[in-house]
């Protein structure tokens, strides 16, 4: 925390407001999208909450199809199954990890050979990285579908100075936990198309039509973000520089650390892509050192340092193993190479030095 969060939650219980929706919500929407340079935002539950609702207002629906990266958290797919639709999996590529415009391409020109054209399109930025949105946008535009930006690990992250999550028709934010500014749980709905976000915070609240009495024409859900959670959010987001120059110093530290191992290669940004380094993660090459990314992971769990595997592709996980995929397996590798390093805003500089002194003493044997 960073110390206006306990002002403006005490704002909401001084007067009272608690429950769902508030000043602070309003004041937090306002606030967002002025900091993604959009026209306007619907805070809500979650970022899982705002993809859903971002393929409903994009009239996605049963049998429908609509691409996504594979190589990130379920979260980004699972809503597209929500709706009855069929995620349709496209691979990564080297420079940032997200995904392939090449294999998009692919992708999009193979689902129109069989008949079905995509609804919509969900890249997303991974560990911070902005994806290729410029050649992204410029295959959407060219085959008309619109996409929705999943920038649930990017706020704060840009691409010659515009925000991620502005690029797509929709784009989304996660506050969850482990996020780079949290409201303890939490997303948004981001757009320069106030319609949209207009339909989303209706969406969010049941769908209440407007009349004296409850009445609903529409399925609604109970997507909405309470006033609490809105005023820790406020909080957070006044920190976000902070934070994100905290990031990027442990991911500074641990390239500076480890520069000697040839065995160990960082994500570098591309010429105009700023990150906001939510996570600092590495890949480790085994034909260097016969020590691989398990080694690494064990090696400093034996020392009660938690790492993590990168993203397990989603055309690779079990529920959804049965849908199309498109590329050549390069985030498969990803996944057998990739590890994430301790990354929290709040390491010390001992913390660092012990992470990274741990791995400099596996590597050297």
């Amino acid at each position: 925390m960073g110390g206006k969060e306990e002002v403006y939650v005490k704002e909401a219980f001084d007067t009272n407001w608690i429950a769902p929706l508030g000043p602070h919500v309003d004041l937090f929407e306002e606030e967002l999208a002025t900091y993604t340079s959009l026209q306007s935002a619907a805070a809500l539950s979650s970022g899982t909450a705002a993809i859903h609702l971002a393929l409903i207002i994009l009239g996605v629906k049963s049998g429908d199809e609509v691409l996504c990266q594979s190589f990130t958290f379920s979260a980004s797919a699972n809503p597209i199954v929500y709706q009855g639709a069929i995620p349709i999996f496209v691979d990564s590529e080297p420079d940032t990890w997200n995904m392939s415009p090449e294999f998009l391409r692919i992708a999009i020109k193979d689902r129109l050979s069989k008949g079905k054209k995509p609804k919509a399109i969900i890249p997303v930025h991974l560990y911070g990285m902005p994806a290729k949105m410029v050649e992204i946008m410029a295959i959407a535009n060219e085959f008309n579908i619109p996409v929705i930006e999943d920038a649930a690990e990017a706020l704060g992250s840009s691409i010659n100075g515009q925000p991620c999550g502005s690029f797509g028709q929709i784009g989304i934010l996660s506050f969850n936990g482990n996020k780079i500014i949290t409201t303890s749980g939490g997303g948004a709905l981001l757009s320069n198309n106030k319609d949209h976000v207009k339909m989303a915070r209706f969406l969010a609240t049941q769908a209440r039509d407007a009349a004296p009495h409850y009445q609903h024409s529409s399925i609604g859900y109970n997507y909405r973000m309470s006033n609490v959670c809105a005023a820790i959010g406020r909080g957070q987001l006044e920190v976000l520089p902070l934070r994100i120059n905290q990031r990027r110093a442990n991911y500074s530290f641990y390239q500076q650390s480890l520069k000697e191992f040839e065995t160990i290669s960082f994500l570098n940004e591309p010429e105009g892509f700023f990150s906001n380094r939510w996570l600092t993660t590495i890949l480790v090459d085994n034909n260097v050192t016969g020590k691989n990314r398990e080694d690494c992971r064990k090696h400093l769990e034996q020392l009660n340092i938690e790492s993590r595997p990168l993203w397990k592709p989603m055309h690779l996980q079990p529920v959804f193993k049965h849908y199309p995929f498109y590329g050549n397996d390069y985030c498969e590798q990803l996944f057998n190479e990739g590890l994430c390093l301790p990354s929290g805003s709040n390491l010390s500089g001992q913390d660092l030095y012990f992470v990274s002194n741990s791995l400099r003493e596996l590597l050297i044997k």
